[in-house]
């Protein structure tokens, strides 16, 4: 029998994708990363980097870029990192290419539009039970990519896999600690991004320091509530993919759904902050499948509202606010 190497097919090649690309194959692992677009995946090859997203950081020198989809013929993994309203469209285009032990990653952060189910939900509809893991935790792409020290989530339901891709992963600045804890995990990824939108809402309006980390923290207790509601562990949240990338993502301006969040309260329409952004924002879509979620689980989740009814019910900015704030008294541990 002969050895082959073992094979790792990124889906994906926008920033977060090509980051996680990049750093499996500084890692030395045969790593291959595909874009749907041939004319970007064209231009990375030529330019040896990934301009548009990561401008500067250059692609290791075993990085294989594709844009044809049978790449993941005979990959022994893959790490899904597509937004997550395309991701069952990419789960069905690679059912009929998989090999049956091909174990399925995905760093996606949302729910699916319109059902509200979790990704591994769809995984296990589209491809059946196999090893699957979620990658997650306060991560920007770019600094990953530039080799800065960052710290992951892997989340899985197999022990094994779990460990084998956190060695993967795990190297030059990056460390990846293991969970069995899938649903809670990708909880925390959602929600974390529609209280980002929220803390810059507030930071755009003007409040200031105390009125960010009292939203954090009540963020915090509302994505526990949901995350326990659908099987997750509550200690999860208390880890790097729930209070680690909540704090990261509502506080740094590097966060795309800060961003949009800061441009709506101070005052502009959503189209052109998104304009301005020129990526997807993914709290947005995730707001509504959130909040549907909630109401479905019968979960509190006030903070989530808000945001939820300042995009698509048409609520100001403001008065979204200062309804929190004026919330009837109640323990805080409640």
């Amino acid at each position: 029998m002969t050895h082959h190497a073992h094979k790792i097919v990124v889906l994906g090649a926008g920033s977060w994708g090509s980051a996680l690309a990049i750093q499996l194959a500084r890692n030395g692992n045969e790593t291959i990363l595909w874009g749907h677009d041939p004319e970007q995946i064209k231009t990375m090859s030529a330019e040896g980097e990934n301009r548009r997203y990561l401008p500067g950081v250059l692609l290791p020198e075993g990085l294989e870029l594709v844009s044809a989809l049978d790449c993941v013929q005979g990959a022994d993994d893959l790490l899904i990192v597509v937004p997550s309203h395309a991701f069952r469209e990419t789960l069905r285009a690679i059912q009929p290419l998989l090999k049956n032990d091909t174990r399925i990653g995905w760093a996606t952060k949302g729910l699916e539009q319109g059902s509200h189910k979790l990704l591994h939900e769809m995984v296990a509809e589209e491809l059946g039970e196999r090893p699957m893991a979620v990658v997650s935790g306060p991560t920007f792409a770019r600094e990953v990519a530039q080799g800065l020290p960052t710290a992951v989530t892997v989340a899985s339901n197999d022990e094994y896999f779990a460990m084998d891709l956190a060695r993967r992963l795990h190297g030059h600045n990056f460390r990846a600690y293991t969970s069995d804890d899938i649903p809670g995990v990708e909880v925390g990824g959602a929600v974390k991004n529609v209280l980002a939108i929220a803390a810059g809402i507030a930071d755009g309006l003007g409040y200031g320091a105390n009125t960010r980390s009292a939203l954090i923290t009540r963020g915090l207790v509302e994505m526990m509530r949901l995350g326990v509601a659908v099987g997750g562990k509550q200690e999860t949240f208390m880890g790097l993919a729930g209070l680690g990338d909540l704090v990261l993502t509502c506080t740094d301006d590097q966060s795309r759904n800060r961003r949009f969040g800061m441009a709506l309260g101070q005052g502009k329409h959503a189209d052109e902050a998104l304009k301005e952004i020129d990526q997807v924002v993914e709290g947005i879509q995730t707001a509504n499948e959130i909040y549907k979620l909630a109401q479905h689980k019968n979960v509190e989740m006030p903070i989530i509202e808000a945001v939820y009814r300042v995009l698509y019910d048409g609520l100001e900015a403001r008065d979204a606010v200062v309804s929190l704030l004026n919330r009837d008294l109640k323990p805080e541990t409640e």
